[in-house]
């Protein structure tokens, strides 16, 4: 019988004709033979050749057929060993079972399932599907054109079945996704009394180390041992790669080390392992290892070394290996070029990556354009990076969700509604990757509303986006949202990781989230056991310091194994604005003594603190070393912080001095602080040339004319102070009402002035009354220079005895029992008169009080306070 197959499309073969009708090319182009011109036009003179060695030999029997369609088949063939196979059905020579499985095998290569079934259908006519071999082939040929149902049937009907069938419908079942399936298969056969071989075990635990699902994976690890092939090098590299897949990575060095002997792929696998789970040096170390074994290397390994000079950003190994790379011929494998050129970038050498780009000519994917637009985004080439973005869609390559992920964190420079729009178009904005990159970049805007409608199209929302809308919420300091979204990912089953607990309890550490919040939160990330986690434990001192627990948040830092600069940032900030300069100074200290990288924010929180203690000569000492020794520019924050630090302490022509030294124009900060001096030292002509400077900077911002008002009553000048009330008039600008804050149960309370809105306000000025009879048997007279209107001190009296923080204390008193901490938030600066009456409270009710204010924490104990009068 004759292969007779059509350019005119697929006829019913009544004996066996089968038409050669294949999509095995990238473009789909449908492949046909005729009789007259069996010859594929794809790859006309390599299919001829393969007519002419058939035609070659005269004595061909069948033992001689089967050689000739193995060596093809072995050499991955394919079309050449259809094209052979027609020659021998032309010829009349005989075939058998050998020969069909061997057809079967490559239409399996081919994903051709037209021509497999007009094979099946000959094997069923020819009598040889009871043929195991020729079965097995059957049902590897239909799962690997994705038939898992005929290739089941196939399967079921087969009379004779070995572990090679078994294996191979096992395989079919992984390669389809369906790991479930490949798991009962696996056991089945066991039941059936089949042994499985290392193939088997092989295919198996590969299928579940892709699917991450490592518990069953250890259980096929117990039955490997169990069958003695813990040793052979297909079952080992399989165990390797899926521990080193599930992060179990000394599991997978056990198995290694147990090996009796290695190839090409146990080195790789095991050196890949390490390197994907961060252990670079133990990676480098064990490539090392097998040069010295003498293994040759593959174009595998080396894309995974390379890799590993990028992490270490080792230049001049990475050049070496490029060498090596050339001399062994694997200068044109796309990997190990997209590997150097990223190793490149990562050590900085962008126009060595530009020129390894440039050598993929023809063969630059959407990879390799992506790790060149991520290398310029690295090396602060932002300009660079958008223009590579815009020519790449310009050359018709088209993004993926890693690209967009990638040019996003180009914003500003590149249009986030642009980009945005892009990304709506194909449809990627439910990608987690391209989502969570783009709510970032909404974030970073201060638009949190976007950010949240973007979250909520993400189809698969993973740790990273939920993690990124609880920064979000958390920098923007929306703490109830980002309580909600906690809340909400607990209760989808998201298991909350270390980034997570950071963001949450950094959204717990703004002024008006409730405390025990924080503590909740603190006490999660124990059960979880991330407390300990770098930026967790970090997270956690910086909320207790701003929250006004300076003793939790140093007991923290002290227990913390290891510490960032974000620790040691916060405990000498936290303990500056607790009053406690001695104690921020002696952290600083340490961090010197033990040469530890340091940042302008760590001399902010030094500078802060020689203000608070009216350490003036130290706060200069220290400003002179970050500038002269370390070379810190300094900036407008700190500027404002050293201004603060003469101010304080009337040394004002020592402040305008230094504004005017200052090597840009002075800011909103610098002159608010410099009028604040003025308005505690009554200087009313520097005061009015820094409110003027303010007011110019801030025209809507009520600080600047409040406190210039301020100025003027202090010094009896109440017709200048009616000229600036009426200019916050004329130009409506509202001054900010004064509140106080207390929580108590779990609840926050709030007050202004005067307020009789609680529901316990009776009470509450009862409490009041009777504070005040007992701090008048204390010797305390009201310090009515504190009210700044041109009253009679009666009236002053009566004002500043309601104050909000009066009225949120006395609440605190009657509703927590004696001896329990009471702690108040105010969004104003506490006056003087107030101060120390907070200070006998404490004494007479033997309570500690927290006040924070605008400006600082008031640790009130023992008629004491914590600043020492110096607030």
């Amino acid at each position: 019988m004759i292969l007779r197959p059509t350019f005119r499309g697929l006829r019913h073969l009544q004996q066996f004709q089968i038409l050669l009708h294949t999509q095995y090319s990238s473009q789909s182009q449908a492949l046909a033979i005729t009789t007259e011109n069996p010859l594929f036009d794809s790859e006309p003179s390599d299919l001829t050749v393969a007519d002419h060695l058939f035609d070659e030999f005269p004595q061909r029997d069948l033992s001689h057929n089967n050689h000739l369609l193995f060596e093809y088949s072995r050499d991955y063939r394919s079309v050449e060993t259809l094209n052979l196979f027609l020659g021998i059905r032309r010829s009349g020579s005989l075939i058998d079972g050998s020969s069909l499985s061997c057809i079967l095998k490559v239409c399996g290569c081919l994903s051709d399932q037209i021509i497999g079934k007009q094979v099946h259908c000959h094997c069923i006519k020819s009598a040889f599907v009871e043929d195991v071999s020729v079965g097995t082939s059957l049902v590897d040929m239909y799962m690997k054109t994705e038939n898992i149902q005929d290739g089941k049937r196939v399967f079921d009907e087969m009379v004779v079945k070995n572990v090679v069938s078994w294996t191979s419908l096992l395989a079919g079942y992984t390669r389809n996704g369906l790991v479930h399936d490949a798991m009962d298969i696996f056991f089945e056969m066991q039941v059936e009394g089949i042994k499985p071989n290392p193939f088997t075990f092989a295919t198996i635990l590969g299928a579940l180390a892709n699917d991450g699902a490592v518990g069953k994976g250890i259980q096929v690890h117990s039955v490997v041992i169990k069958n003695g092939f813990e040793s052979t090098i297909y079952v080992g590299n399989s165990l390797i790669n899926m521990y080193s897949k599930s992060g179990m990575i000394r599991d997978a060095q056990a198995v290694f080390d147990s090996m009796e002997n290695w190839d090409a792929v146990s080195w790789n696998g095991m050196i890949a392992g390490l390197v994907t789970n961060g252990l670079d040096l133990e990676g480098l170390e064990l490539f090392y290892q097998m040069r010295l074994a003498g293994v040759k290397l593959t174009q595998m390994i080396f894309a995974t070394v390379i890799k590993l000079c990028a992490n270490f950003r080792e230049l001049c190994f990475a050049r070496q290996l490029h060498c090596r790379v050339l001399k062994n011929c694997f200068g044109f494998d796309h990997n190990i070029r997209t590997a150097l050129m990223v190793s490149y970038t990562k050590c900085s050498e962008m126009d060595d990556a530009l020129k390894m780009f440039s050598t993929m000519d023809g063969q630059q994917n959407v990879v390799s354009w992506t790790a060149m637009i991520s290398g310029y985004l690295q090396n602060g080439g932002t300009e660079q990076a958008v223009n590579l973005f815009s020519q790449m869609i310009r050359e018709g390559v088209r993004p993926n969700h890693f690209t967009y992920s990638t040019i996003l964190t180009a914003h500003p420079t590149v249009s986030l509604v642009q980009v945005h729009a892009q990304v709506i178009k194909i449809n990627y904005e439910n990608s987690s990757s391209v989502g969570t990159a783009l709510l970032d970049a909404y974030v970073k805007l201060r638009n949190t509303n976007d950010a949240a409608k973007i979250f909520e199209l993400i189809a698969e929302k993973d740790i990273v986006a939920w993690s990124a809308m609880l920064a979000g919420y958390a920098q923007s300091g929306e703490t109830e949202r980002a309580v909600r979204v906690f809340v909400q990912l607990q209760k989808e089953g998201v298991r909350p990781n270390e980034f997570t607990f950071s963001s949450i309890i950094n959204a717990c550490a703004t002024p008006t989230a409730v405390v025990e919040q924080g503590k909740q939160f603190h006490a999660s990330s124990i059960k979880s056991g991330y407390d300990n986690a770098l930026c967790v434990s970090s997270s956690l001192v910086t909320m207790y310091a701003k929250i006004g627990n300076i003793g939790s948040a140093n007991e923290i830092f002290k227990r913390q194994q290891e510490r960032d600069l974000v620790s040691w940032n916060s405990m000498i900030s936290g303990y500056a604005q607790h009053g406690y300069g001695k104690k921020a100074l002696n952290i600083f200290e340490e961090m010197r003594k033990k040469n530890l990288e340091m940042d302008v924010i760590t001399f902010v929180g030094v500078i802060s603190a020689c203000t608070h203690a009216g350490l003036v000569g130290e706060g200069q000492r220290y400003f002179d070393v970050m500038v002269k020794d370390l070379h810190i520019a300094p900036t407008m924050e700190l500027y404002s912080c050293m201004v603060d630090l003469f101010g304080r302490a009337g040394m004002l022509e020592k402040a305008t001095a230094l504004i005017n030294r200052m090597p840009f124009p002075a800011g909103a900060t610098v002159w608010r602080t410099l009028l604040a001096a003025c308005r505690v030292h009554r200087n009313v002509e520097l005061g009015k040339l820094a409110a003027e400077k303010l007011i110019a900077l801030q025209p809507q911002d009520s600080a600047a004319y409040v406190l210039l008002s301020n100025l003027y009553a202090a010094a009896g000048n109440w017709q200048e102070r009616a000229k600036v009330r009426k200019l916050m008039d004329d130009r409506k600008v509202k001054k900010e009402t004064g509140y106080s804050w207390i929580e108590v149960k779990n609840k926050t309370y709030s007050f202004m002035a005067a307020d009789h809105s609680h529901p316990l306000s009776d009470r509450i000025y009862m409490k009041l009354e009777e504070l005040s009879i007992r701090l008048k048997d204390t010797g305390y007279q009201p310090d009515t220079n504190c009210v700044l209107h041109d009253i009679e001190d009666e009236h002053k009296e009566a004002i500043l005895y309601q104050h909000s923080e009066r009225l949120a204390i006395a609440f605190g008193l009657i509703s927590t029992p004696p001896g329990i901490p009471i702690h108040v938030l105010k969004n104003l600066r506490v006056c003087g008169d107030c101060h120390t009456v907070i200070k006998l409270i404490s004494k007479i009710e033997g309570r500690e009080i927290v006040v924070r204010d605008s400006n600082r924490f008031h640790h009130f104990k023992e008629g004491l306070c914590s600043c020492r009068d110096y607030w």
